[in-house]
Formats: structure tokens, sequence, C-alpha cells
């Protein structure tokens, strides 16, 4: 398995935890993420890891941002990108199982780091129940 991960400055803790935390794993890691929490443009962080995905570089992505909002943004202006804003365990197993998201949004400013590494572990081992979703899915991409 192989996931990307961006992020601006109120990302970058959270993100070197998650780092560990998968290398612990062996999942192989893309870091597109800044390490510096000087101010940065989240799009420059997030527009690599949603490229890495929907060229299927990476089976997942996972950004993060103060609210997860302007990185989930950013990431599903890409085709065959599918970002959740994940902010409970429970949006993240729906997120996986209904949607078949493959980026993961954390708001860093409003979960703990804790539960972003739990909704991470979660969101990488929960699948896409296919079924009755599949058909919305793939009414989600503009032709």
């Amino acid at each position: 398995m192989v996931i990307s991960i961006g992020n601006d400055h109120a990302g970058v803790i959270y993100k070197k935890k998650i780092i560990k935390f998968l290398k612990n794993k062996g999942i192989k890691l893309v870091n597109h993420g800044t390490d510096d929490e000087k101010s940065v443009d989240y799009p420059d962080f997030i527009h690599p890891v949603a490229k890495d995905v929907s060229s299927n570089k990476s089976d997942f992505g996972i950004i993060i941002c103060g609210s997860g909002n302007g990185a989930a943004m950013t990431a599903n202006k890409h085709q065959k990108v599918r970002a959740a804003l994940c902010w409970n365990i429970e949006i993240v197993k729906l997120a996986r199982m209904h949607n078949d998201a493959n980026v993961i949004s954390i708001p860093s400013r409003f979960i703990s780091l804790d539960d972003a590494i739990e909704s991470v572990d979660v969101f990488i081992k929960t699948q896409f129940e296919k079924g009755r979703h599949l058909n919305r899915i793939n009414k989600i991409m503009c032709k």
C-alpha cells in the first residue's frame, strides 16, 4: 500500500505523528506536505496528493489543514478523487463504506491527534460496500 500525505502549516504535527504510525505498519508514504509551521497556501500541498491518487500512484491520500474544508475542496477538483472531511470514526467508516472515499481530510484544529490517528487507521482498513452505493459513486464524476 502507498499513501500520499499533504498538509499546510496547521497540520505539521499531525502529519509527523501519522507518518510515524503508518511507517510502523510498513506502509510506504509519499510526503507532499510542509514541515514548517509558517503560514503557507494549502493548495500547493494538496494538489500533489490528489494527483497521486487520481493517477493511481497512491492507493489513498491523507490531507490535513486547520478545518479540513479547504483541503477537501482542493482535492475534490481532481477526477477520480473522493475526499471526505472526517471528524469522527462513524463519518470515517461511512465515507469508505458508502462513498468509496480515497482521500481523508483531517481538520487538525477540531479533532485530537489520537482521534486523527485512529481515523486514518479505520480509513485504510474499511472496505467499500459496493452494491447500491456503486451506482451513486459512478454518478459523482463530471464527464
